[in-house]
């Protein structure tokens, strides 16, 4: 099993036109080009400080290369990179993904858009825009009270458990809270187009995430 997926940054939405006219729905991400910082296995390897060591799991750290350089490196990261032999500058965006332990990827390997092709489905992992703190209402989509007749109950979260037995509030009580700004895989988007020298992959639907927001896509 090859390397099946890549890190990408996403640009903004956009509309497509199917051969039979319909508008297709779509998000245009900036996919790549990756290169591999680091291969993790089960087999026992010597390490930069000359130690034997293996891995609990075969998988490759792959880092997005971007126009604009790191300017600041810190000592950890620098050495990190130093491990790689000089092979790899420093970049900006780690991703770990997981590899068969037949996987011949090794550190200084490229990875381009174009292991994609349009009909592919993929799963995108990004990060959702933060809402910050919200009511139960916007959050867990609560009905609320009426509007009228002096109600004076409107989107408040209401009672919270029994006063005399347990006496307390119970776990997973749905409440108001920070909202947003949590990992989600959106699963299943089918490429539309691909450009391999502009680095360019269209998918149909949404990703998580605003628009500069960085992405793993992932073969389904």
């Amino acid at each position: 099993m090859a390397i099946e997926g890549i890190i990408g940054r996403k640009i903004g939405m956009t509309q497509v036109y199917a051969e039979d006219g319909r508008a297709i729905p779509a998000t245009v991400i900036q996919a790549g080009p990756c290169v591999v910082v680091q291969r993790k296995s089960r087999k026992e390897h010597t390490n930069s400080k000359g130690q034997k060591r293996a891995d609990l799991y075969e998988a490759v750290q792959i880092g997005l290369v971007e126009d604009r350089k790191v300017k600041k490196v810190t000592k950890p990261q620098a050495g990190h990179f130093k491990k790689t032999g000089g092979d790899v500058p420093p970049v900006r965006v780690l991703r770990e993904l997981r590899v068969s332990d037949k996987d011949e990827a090794k550190v200084g390997d490229k990875i381009s858009v174009e292991i994609f092709k349009a009909g592919d489905t993929v799963h995108i992992v990004g990060t959702s825009k933060g809402k910050g703190f919200q009511g139960v209402v916007k959050r867990h989509h609560f009905r609320g009270g009426a509007a009228t007749h002096g109600s004076m109950f409107h989107r408040a979260p209401g009672s919270i458990g029994s006063s005399a037995f347990p006496s307390r509030v119970l776990k997973g009580m749905r409440a108001a809270g920070h909202m947003g700004a949590e990992r989600v895989t959106q699963r299943n988007l089918t490429v539309v187009r691909v450009d391999g020298d502009k680095n360019i992959l269209v998918v149909k639907g949404s990703v998580p995430g605003g628009s500069g927001g960085y992405v793993v896509i992932r073969k389904g």
